[in-house]
């Protein structure tokens, strides 16, 4: 009984020492990603204020495993989807795309907004690009009347567009397929963000389409019930799922606690 006491104990003192040391560390404001200047970024896409930030490292890290998933077949279409809604599948996107274009080889990245319905790339990345994937699929727009180019070198976005009123009928489209097709030819990547896969069908739709499909979870929130669910519902779309990203996590290095957003 006393040898569980003393585990207790120390375990207890432990987390005492975990929660006093992020407290320091917070108070240093190690842990925020501080914006440059006046730029409209998103605190959060880390890899564009610091790519040698350890958190960038981390995507760095995904895009390795990323592209080397298929060493036989090159993956050039990437769709990036969660279960549910807020579990940082959009924020995932932009630093995996950004990572991508960072590399060495300085491959040309294409990220798409392709939620229709509620899309938050153009808001992360601070610009106003209200023409984007819906005039493109309903034919008031050409491709390259709506590409955007920010200041990240071989990197190209593609928004939204306004609010679609069918949206999972334009991803199914032919006209979807002939965008995926000469995006494909004129680009090295192309990195698809999608609304959650629970919630509704352009995930798997879209998925089916591309080459693989990332399913972000977020940690201590989604429960393993759901992100079961979630990857049936890929393999029901006939979609390649690559991997899993978990979000939300806090990782411990000797002096510093990073918590990945």
């Amino acid at each position: 009984m006393g040898k569980i006491t003393e585990a207790l104990r120390k375990a207890a003192d432990d987390r005492l020492e975990r929660i006093d040391k992020i407290n320091r560390i917070r108070e240093r404001q190690e842990l925020v990603i501080q914006k440059i200047g006046d730029s409209k970024v998103d605190p959060r896409i880390v890899t564009y204020f610091d790519p040698k930030a350890l958190i960038s490292e981390q995507y760095k890290i995904l895009r390795t495993n990323v592209l080397s998933a298929n060493a036989k077949r090159p993956l050039k279409t990437l769709v990036i989807t969660s279960s549910l809604h807020s579990e940082g599948k959009t924020i995932t996107a932009l630093n995996l795309a950004m990572a991508i274009a960072q590399s060495t080889q300085k491959p040309k990245v294409l990220l798409i907004d392709a939620d229709m319905r509620r899309g938050r790339v153009a808001r992360y990345l601070g610009v106003e690009q209200k023409t984007g994937l819906t005039e493109i699929l309903t034919e008031k727009a050409d491709p390259s009347q709506t590409l955007f180019h920010i200041d990240i070198e071989n990197l190209t976005f593609l928004s939204s567009g306004a609010v679609a009123e069918n949206p999972a009928e334009l991803l199914a489209s032919d006209g979807m397929q002939r965008l995926l097709a000469d995006m494909k030819t004129q680009f090295d990547h192309v990195i698809i963000d999608t609304p959650p896969i629970i919630s509704v069908t352009d995930s798997g739709i879209i998925g089916a389409l591309a080459d693989g499909v990332l399913l972000v979870i977020q940690a201590g929130r989604t429960q393993r019930g759901i992100v079961q669910r979630a990857t049936e519902l890929l393999e029901q779309a006939h979609c390649k799922t690559i991997g899993h990203v978990l979000t939300n996590i806090e990782y411990h290095l000797p002096e510093y606690i990073y918590r990945y957003l």
